[in-house]
């Protein structure tokens, strides 16, 4: 299973260029993915940078025929032509069951802030039900981002925790969530950050350390700009995936994004 995880930049390119097919492109040309989580999806936001105020969600599941779009806007504000939305895209060609939009805290802050969320998406892996959770935390604030994990790391607890099963169709049917999962996305923090050790501490692994301990990690932001450059994207998963990780690839070619896509595969 190949696992594609991606802040897009509302499919804004290092050209200034918005476009949503050229992402989906540029996914397909590096991983074929069976999973594609996205961060940074607009829909209807002509406020964005380059953008028409173009679905980008719609422009992606078309683009990627086979694919089911699940999307969750932490930003859901009126404007001229209708609700704007921004938040986090999953794109599964697995079978899907539960699906689940958590909004993230968003505590008092004396620095610009925005709210943030995480979408949660149980796939059929072909080792079984698989919890895939994306997400995107707060950039300008670091007291923002220790709620966040926190919140994070009450979610796979809650996951984790036993439900009376119920068979019966309906709103209080079963399905089951998954105790094995992965969290991916834009964390921003590098991986010398107290928070990405405290990220770990809620019983998750960094796939790069796992694959590469002891190596110098890649930069995935800031290879195209006049910034330094940085790591700030990860995918965590929890120690029963470990022995299951195959490879990990961070591309630092494309600059379809301000960030770079890293591939993550399981066996």
């Amino acid at each position: 299973m190949r696992l594609l995880s991606w802040n897009v930049q509302w499919c804004r390119g290092m050209d200034g260029r918005v476009d949503p097919k050229r992402i989906a492109a540029e996914a397909k040309r590096l991983a074929d993915p069976d999973v594609f989580c996205l961060q940074e999806i607009a829909r209807n936001f002509p406020e964005m940078a380059g953008s028409a105020g173009e679905d980008q969600v719609e422009v992606l599941k078309r683009e990627m025929p086979g694919y089911e779009a699940y999307f969750v806007s932490a930003i859901d504000l009126p404007g001229k032509r209708g609700r704007r939305r921004f938040g986090n895209l999953v794109l599964s060609r697995l079978p899907a069951g539960r699906v689940l939009r958590h909004l993230l805290p968003w505590p008092a802050a004396d620095v610009q802030s925005m709210q943030r969320a995480a979408l949660e998406v149980v796939v059929q892996a072909p080792f079984g039900p698989l919890r895939v959770t994306t997400t995107h935390l707060e950039y300008y604030s670091k007291e923002h981002r220790a709620a966040q994990i926190e919140r994070l790391h009450a979610l796979h607890a809650e996951a984790c925790s036993p439900k009376k099963p119920v068979s019966e169709p309906g709103s209080y049917e079963s399905f089951e969530r998954g105790k094995s999962a992965v969290v991916c996305g834009d964390f921003n923090l590098p991986p010398t950050d107290s928070h990405h050790e405290k990220m770990l501490d809620g019983g998750f692994v960094d796939s790069w350390e796992a694959l590469n301990r002891g190596k110098p990690r890649q930069p995935t932001f800031h290879l195209y700009d006049d910034e330094p450059e940085m790591c700030c994207d990860y995918v965590f998963v929890t120690p029963d995936l470990a022995p299951r990780l195959k490879s990990i690839r961070i591309d630092s070619q494309t600059q379809a994004s301000d960030h770079q896509p890293v591939i993550v595969e399981f066996g």
